[in-house]
């Protein structure tokens, strides 16, 4: 449910609801993100047919039959983790070392925004 009511937000950066799932769980560690695709794409699969996780995702279509992962979308994936202060213990350290929530606050919005700019149009550009 999560993920469907992000996906307004995160569809013009090409991503659809299981990526914005991933994206949130990576939140803890970016590692986390590849795990996070591979358990969503177990759990809602449909047969008991097992393909490698690869394969699925190159099925991947979204609601007018493109791809879902395309060179954009994998673009747009790359410059959004380039820019991205996505690592909960980072924004820990910051609070930590800053005594304070402002600056950890100003780093993960401005990054977030600055993420979210970069990939966006990185995305229009290439699709």
């Amino acid at each position: 449910m999560l993920g469907k009511g992000i996906e307004p937000v995160i569809r013009p950066i090409g991503y659809d609801w299981k990526i914005g799932i991933s994206l949130i769980t990576s939140f803890a560690a970016r590692e986390v993100f590849v795990g996070s695709m591979a358990t969503i794409y177990s759990v809602h699969q449909e047969d008991d047919d097992p393909q490698p996780l690869i394969q699925r995702m190159r099925e991947e279509k979204r609601a007018d039959g493109t791809p879902v992962y395309s060179l954009a979308t994998g673009c747009s994936l790359l410059v959004f983790y380039a820019f991205a202060m996505q690592c909960m213990v980072t924004l820990a350290i910051v609070k930590r070392e800053t005594k304070s929530w402002k600056w950890p606050l100003v780093q993960l919005g401005y990054m977030g925004f600055l993420a979210y700019i970069g990939a966006f149009i990185t995305y229009q550009l290439l699709s």
